[in-house]
């Protein structure tokens, strides 16, 4: 093609293939054969067949209003069963909330695919295959727990968990509870560090505030987390601006150890970063696992997207046969981001609470 930059023709046919996705996964949730009792339902009542007239991304934009969470809540679960997968027991994951009924997604398979496909972009220096992880962060009802063992699996390794409930340290907080929660954290820490001293791990997911506590553990014992072995961490979960996340990989990882910052949920499933240069000055953009999940960044007073380089509020639309979820607005805002040539379609960087500038949000430690 004449004048057009191998980007610009990597985004042409990112575009494309998202497209074909949509006409697939969209026929799928809205044929009797296939879908689900909710999406049928819904578009009966809508008086509309998006098995016919949606051909293309910008039809679901078009189309269909923000999916709303309290379908997640409200539902019965067997609602979100595609007819294809009917009689199959299904996982129940939760995601968000502190108090009152949890969001909900059911699923089967999806998690290992997102998880699958992330291992690739992992460097083996960094997160040694067969060997062993250590994950600090929420377990019980959350994917990430069967998600991080997957992931570990695929590389050959095996996984060591200790739990966090995120909602209880939210609640804590919320209710100035500080020295709770500051004893929650330390119960967290001391069961991380006493694996760590007493097995042998290289790879650690936890979330940043954590992280910083097992680090500063080790310091105060004239340690550090290469000493105890580790080479590899993922981060994710709460806010990391850039000043953070450079003291993060310069101070606490001394830029000796692995830092792959995640940004992903129960509903998305798993973004990827742009891999971090001086250039970026710490600024971590995100690209979702495109065709099977896309965001957007909009102008919350006016649902249109901003431009590039602004901020505006997450919206997040999945695509797979296990679950539909168009135009979901989520709770973080962020700045558009460029397509780049590794992830030719649009980012979020700087991913934060949404409104975080105007009001105080409680993220807890996690």
């Amino acid at each position: 093609m004449v004048g057009v930059s191998e980007l610009d023709q990597r985004i042409q046919e990112a575009k494309a293939q998202l497209d074909e996705h949509v006409r697939e996964i969209v026929q799928w949730h809205f044929s009797p054969e296939t879908g689900c009792p909710f999406w049928l339902g819904w578009a009966q009542e809508a008086g509309w067949n998006p098995a016919k007239e949606i051909t293309c991304f910008d039809d679901i934009i078009a189309k269909f209003p923000h999916f709303e969470d309290e379908w997640l809540r409200d539902l019965q679960p067997e609602v979100w069963v595609p007819k294809e997968f009917k009689g199959q027991p299904f996982n129940i994951f939760e995601t968000g909330g502190t108090t009152g009924m949890p969001k909900q997604r059911i699923g089967w398979n999806d998690y290992k695919v997102d998880y699958s496909e992330f291992s690739d972009s992992l460097n083996d220096e960094e997160f040694p295959r067969n060997h062993y992880w250590l994950m600090v962060g929420p377990t019980g009802p959350r994917r990430l727990r069967l998600s991080i063992e997957h992931l570990a699996n695929v590389r050959g390794c095996s996984c060591y968990f200790v739990d966090l409930d995120p909602r209880w340290v939210k609640r804590l907080i919320s209710e100035k509870q500080f020295d709770q929660a500051k004893a929650y954290m330390e119960h967290v820490v001391d069961q991380a560090t006493t694996i760590m001293k007493n097995r042998s791990v290289s790879a650690l997911f936890t979330t940043p505030k954590l992280l910083e506590s097992i680090a500063e553990r080790y310091e105060s014992e004239g340690s550090s987390l290469y000493d105890a072995g580790i080479r590899g961490v993922f981060c994710g979960g709460t806010t990391m601006d850039p000043q953070y996340t450079r003291f993060l990989c310069e101070e606490l990882l001394e830029n000796k150890i692995g830092f792959v910052p995640t940004y992903g949920n129960t509903l998305m499933g798993l973004a990827k970063h742009k891999p971090l240069t001086a250039e970026d000055k710490y600024s971590i953009t995100y690209y979702a696992p495109q065709p099977r999940a896309l965001m957007r960044v909009l102008n919350p007073d006016t649902d249109v997207p901003v431009e590039y380089d602004e901020w505006g509020r997450v919206e997040l639309t999945t695509l797979t046969k296990e679950f539909f979820m168009p135009r979901f607005l989520e709770r973080d805002e962020a700045i558009r981001s460029k397509p780049i040539e590794l992830y030719p379609w649009d980012g979020v960087a700087e991913v934060r609470p949404f409104g975080a500038m105007q009001k105080k949000i409680v993220e807890g430690v996690y």
